[in-house]
């Protein structure tokens, strides 16, 4: 088994394994390499990412990264190598890396159909504190549009349209506000930018909410981001 970290050039197999994991577990999300760049975006791969592979392909893949004081760890099995502990390899070595940073707490996320990763966690001392769901629809046509003055994102935008959504999400679950500059230069450099899927809406001079989407994300569509600041929310 040769273990080494992942590059970017790695994504397109990444993607298709944590894809074959996904059905495995009889979930439909569609996996690509947006999604690895867009989940992989704040981690250091030559230090906090390994790659496993065999003579069949890769068995296994995990990462790392860090938020303010909260470390996130990732590690995901192939189904055909599950079994001989590379899950727990994983959790090691994630918890090495993480345990010399400055951090309160750790962060390890699991597909909630899988009961062997859930026992795993449980006995090294994790609880289940949070779940996160996806929903879908398919449309047959073209949604109806709100009548409210939308406005398609413009760069001159971009420093409030940031402090708008970091304000917005301020009372989210681990939620930990990025400096503009980090932030802009990362969606900048993501593959599936394209700002003309970001909108916001202003009242006044004010921006009152905004959204960030993504074109090529999960399969489809993807709405990433939604925020309504604090003065507006209940009213459509």
């Amino acid at each position: 088994m040769n273990v080494r970290p992942f590059t970017e050039d790695d994504f397109p197999m990444v993607a298709g394994l944590l894809s074959d994991d996904e059905r495995f577990h009889g979930r439909t999300i569609q996996i690509g390499v947006n999604e690895v760049h867009e989940w992989t975006s704040t981690t250091e791969l030559a230090t906090d990412s390994w790659l496993y592979e065999d003579a069949d392909g890769p068995a296994a893949v995990g990462w790392c990264a860090t938020e303010g004081e909260v470390g996130f760890a990732i590690g995901v099995v192939h189904p055909r190598a599950k079994g001989h502990g590379l899950g727990a390899e994983l959790v090691d070595r994630s918890e090495a890396a993480l345990r010399t940073r400055d951090i309160a707490r750790l962060h390890q996320f699991v597909i909630g159909a899988d009961t062997a990763a859930a026992t795993l966690m449980t006995e090294r001392g994790y609880r289940d504190v949070r779940r996160f769901y996806d929903m879908a629809i398919q449309l047959d046509a073209a949604p109806e549009v709100a009548d409210l003055s939308i406005e398609v994102f413009r760069e001159d935008d971009a420093r409030a349209f940031h402090e708008a959504l970091d304000e917005a999400f301020q009372d989210h679950w681990e939620h930990h506000g990025r400096g503009f500059e980090d932030w802009w230069d990362r969606h900048r450099a993501n593959p599936n930018f394209d700002p003309t899927l970001w909108f916001l809406i202003r009242d006044g001079d004010e921006i009152a909410a905004v959204c960030r989407n993504e074109g090529n994300r999960n399969g489809g569509g993807y709405v990433r981001s939604r925020g309504v600041r604090a003065p507006w929310p209940g009213q459509g």
